[in-house]
């Protein structure tokens, strides 16, 4: 729950507010409408996405997290994709297994919460994360503007919420404006959601996030695909899932040396 009244009210004051609702009731529907802890009740050890989408990943949250600050990890599992060599204050995780949440190292602790049901009135402190993170799940949000503002209310003034996902989903479980449309569309939709809420910044879109060892890493994107140039990295790029994120910061960018 927010610290204080004090609290919520200031946060409110510098944004945070639903000023739309992005989707209508059909929109919002499952194909799957059987209750998701039953759903998410077996551990899933798995990746549900390629290593040339998780290094992206991890590149991303490379640059735009600062080394020391706290971080949110939302619908979180038994791996944050989070840079090895960088260290956090804190990295709290949440997610829909507690099993899953357990194996992952990265945490100093976690909470099993359903957003769908209560997507607000988190055990977090107001202003209390530098980031906030989301990958591919975000398609599962059935209330996404109250998660949304409830992301706004616990990141610090300056904080960042990168969503990120790809073409790969639990079908039955997204809704129905995510399953029906195509990856600008999701995008788009995306964007909205931060637009749905006062105070972020204008949401920025990517579809590709140039690695630092320029295209090493685990997706193995080096080698001849480094000697043919522009060209490799098309090569090496059309077979592998493809990389969606959009970012937007609470209240400002900061600026980062």
């Amino acid at each position: 729950m927010p610290s204080s009244a004090a609290g919520a009210e200031g946060s409110r004051s510098s944004g945070g507010v639903v000023m739309r609702e992005v989707l209508n009731r059909g929109e919002r529907t499952k194909l799957d409408q059987g209750d998701d802890r039953d759903f998410y009740d077996v551990p899933r050890l798995v990746k549900h996405v390629d290593d040339s989408f998780l290094d992206q990943v991890t590149e991303l949250y490379r640059q735009r997290i600062p080394p020391g600050g706290t971080v949110l990890d939302l619908c979180s599992s038994w791996v944050s994709h989070l840079p090895p060599e960088v260290t956090y204050a804190k990295v709290v995780g949440h997610g829909m297994n507690a099993a899953e949440l357990a194996r992952n190292p990265r945490l100093e602790s976690f909470f099993v919460r359903d957003l769908n049901k209560s997507p607000d009135g988190w055990a977090a402190a107001d202003a209390s994360f530098d980031a906030v993170l989301c990958c591919v799940s975000v398609q599962y949000m059935q209330q996404p503007e109250r998660v949304f503002a409830e992301i706004f209310r616990v990141l610090k003034p300056g904080g960042v919420c990168i969503i990120t996902f790809s073409n790969r989903l639990f079908y039955n479980k997204a809704i129905a404006a995510w399953r029906d449309s195509t990856g600008y569309g999701r995008c788009q939709l995306v964007r909205s959601y931060f637009q749905a809420v006062s105070g972020f910044t204008a949401p920025e879109v990517l579809t590709e996030v140039p690695l630092a060892s320029g295209g090493g890493g685990k997706s193995g994107g080096g080698g001849l695909a480094a000697l043919l140039g522009p060209l490799g990295k098309l090569l090496a790029r059309s077979g592998s899932d493809p990389f969606y994120a959009v970012v937007a910061y609470r209240n400002f960018v900061p600026v980062r040396e």
